[in-house]
């Protein structure tokens, strides 16, 4: 019998369980058993990771055609290292560990679809770890907000992120979410962004971004964010 990746993707079987998660609902949180892997159908998820001293940051954000919670398959007895939570309503296929695996091992599409996906992952950590290195946070913001629009994606006529507050968009590029709020302000009176209800992300945010015209050199600064001036001293007079 000729094995149907799709129809294995999206049933319920031996060890595969359909679930649907509204938002803010979680797959897993941090410290879970990892015993199961999560296939995204429908609906955006994000990973969080919990400091020991309680401070929350959020590390990725998933579309739908993703896995979540590889390293369940890494080894037995061990532990998710972040929570996986829904942005948008979702419906995911749980698939147990043991069943993946085999799967896996008995079956070419899986095992290439899968090594395709880890594949982008790890090249995606790579672009955000340079991204957080070398990069404006404006201009970090400013990438996050294509990832979130799936900006390029063939299927989208419309470029809309889904539901996220600026608080998470802080976290995510390593500011605050004052200058994530001047941020947005700006790049809506640019026309790089607009907003009615949902965040539509504009082609010309994309031409910005790849011709890097977006530095903190700009003299527009929040508010309260500029270096004082030091007037010099009087000359004294002899």
């Amino acid at each position: 019998m000729t094995f149907d990746l799709a129809a294995f993707l999206e049933q319920a079987g031996v060890g595969r369980k359909l679930v649907h998660l509204q938002p803010k609902q979680v797959f897993f949180s941090q410290g879970d058993s990892a015993d199961a892997v999560f296939y995204l159908q429908t609906g955006r998820a994000k990973l969080t990771v919990v400091s020991p001293d309680g401070k929350e940051a959020t590390i990725a954000l998933l579309p739908t055609g993703e896995f979540i919670g590889e390293e369940s398959l890494a080894s037995v007895g061990g532990l998710h290292m972040a929570t996986a939570s829904a942005i948008t309503a979702c419906a995911a296929l749980r698939i147990e560990r043991g069943e993946m695996i085999r799967v896996m091992h008995e079956e070419h599409a899986l095992s290439e679809m899968y090594l395709k996906f880890l594949l982008a992952r790890s090249m995606r950590a790579q672009a955000d770890l340079v991204d957080q290195l070398f990069n404006s946070s404006e201009r970090r913001l400013a990438r996050i907000l294509l990832l979130l629009a799936e900006f390029g994606e063939p299927d989208k006529p419309e470029h809309l992120v889904p539901p996220i507050t600026q608080e998470t968009l802080a976290e995510m590029i390593g500011t605050t979410r004052s200058r994530v709020s001047f941020f947005m302000n700006r790049f809506r009176k640019l026309g790089l962004i607009e907003y009615n209800g949902r965040i539509r992300v504009n082609k010309s945010l994309l031409n910005v971004v790849l011709h890097d015209q977006f530095t903190e050199r700009n003299p527009e600064r929040p508010p309260g964010s500029a270096t004082p001036r030091i007037r010099s001293k009087p000359a004294s007079r002899g």
